[in-house]
């Protein structure tokens, strides 16, 4: 299920869906697919909504993944539930599994479709235990993983159970009898609470690993560092210039890569091709910095993400940042963490950014400057709550 607008993760979704956000320099999306392809899911459907074709592009027909993929557009908005309705064609020979399209994870999804399969119901529900399980829908299982009650996004006082609905569910057919056609509706919200209500019943998995939805700025970077620790050793494409450097792998090194004098890299760290660092630059661990950015001398980064061309100045720090395409950093400047910094920004020199904040695309931010709270831009959306 590939779409929602990812208003939560505004400035990055602007000019992306959700799904094509980069971990690792490479969009999410193929992380996922190409993790469900190595567990044997071939076949593959992909619902389309906000910024669909961006996805196409990223997948093409999943062959380059192992998979075979189709596509299935939603011309109106229709829910969880209402956007699988919608592909309805491409599932009815047997039972089928649900995946968001944001999701990065490791769990052993198979496993979850065989155990649907031992034990037959009209859905299976994965559940993870999560410290906040307040922003999830939450279950109430027996020792036969039957769930006995089932609560969307509770509330104080209504959190029974800290086992959070990972929205990966494997379905039978038969659901597609409950759900309505071309209407708004949900799994959680609708389709659960009418199965319960009417006597079905509904099992739980209960899934060991890393999951997350990508839903908000920390998600991601936790997404991405989960990733590149993954990394399994240094590897580089290609040309490589070090003038008296130093890198402690693992390192993922794009080709044209260069590093001047007293420069150090402390992996895991991926940096795309034609990306050039300069002298005495410190990069800490879990950094990934996209293709065709310039780090200039005395700079630091640590587990911070530079997409593509980005330019970061002289005796600047980045810690703990998301920072998109084409935006430089002045000289002299301080991004502090869980910073997210749309597209095309530029911050002139000594700048400083508190923890928190996030900055719209094209904000040009003046000598000095102190950036306390959210910097907008009005000819862009201002919403940054909801899906």
């Amino acid at each position: 299920m590939c779409g929602g607008e990812g208003t939560r993760l505004r400035p990055l979704t602007f000019e992306r869906p959700k799904p094509c956000i980069p971990i690792v320099n490479r969009p999410s999306i193929q992380h996922l697919v190409s993790h469900l392809s190595n567990l044997g899911f071939r076949d593959v459907v992909i619902t389309l909504g906000y910024m669909g074709e961006s996805i196409r592009e990223a997948l093409g027909d999943g062959s380059l993944f192992g998979a075979d993929i189709t596509y299935v557009h939603e011309k109106v908005k229709l829910g969880t539930a209402g956007s699988v309705k919608n592909a309805q064609k491409y599932l009815e020979e047997g039972d089928f599994l649900v995946v968001g399209g944001d999701h990065v994870t490791d769990l052993n999804l198979l496993d979850f479709y065989r155990e649907h399969a031992r034990h037959p119901a009209p859905v299976s529900i994965g559940l993870i235990s999560i410290d906040e399980p307040g922003e999830y829908g939450i279950a109430e299982i027996d020792a036969d993983f039957q769930i006995k009650r089932f609560k969307e996004k509770p509330a104080p006082g209504e959190i029974f159970s800290n086992l959070a609905s990972t929205g990966i569910y494997v379905c039978a057919p038969e659901i597609f009898d409950e759900i309505p056609q071309k209407k708004k509706y949900d799994f959680a919200r609708d389709l659960f609470p009418s199965l319960m209500e009417s006597g079905q019943v509904l099992r739980a998995w209960l899934a060991r690993g890393n999951w997350t939805d990508v839903g908000n700025p920390a998600s991601l970077r936790q997404a991405e560092r989960w990733k590149l620790q993954e990394i399994p050793y240094t590897s580089i494409s290609g040309d490589l210039t070090i003038r008296a450097g130093q890198i402690q792998g693992p390192v993922q090194l794009g080709t044209s890569f260069s590093m001047g004098e007293n420069s150090r890299i402390i992996g895991p760290v991926a940096i795309g091709a034609g990306t050039a660092i300069g002298d005495h630059v410190l990069i800490g661990p879990y950094t990934s910095i996209g293709e065709n950015c310039l780090v200039k001398s005395n700079a630091k980064i640590f587990s911070s993400s530079l997409y593509n061309r980005v330019v970061v100045g002289r005796n600047s720090t980045v810690s703990g940042s998301i920072i998109d395409n084409d935006t430089v950093v002045g000289d002299d400047c301080s991004l502090e963490n869980d910073t997210v910094i749309g597209p095309r920004v530029v911050f002139r020199n000594g700048v400083v950014v508190h923890s928190r904040t996030r900055i719209w695309p094209e904000v040009v931010v003046p000598d000095r400057a102190v950036v306390k709270e959210h910097l907008l831009n009005e000819e862009y959306a201002v919403k940054y709550e909801g899906s």
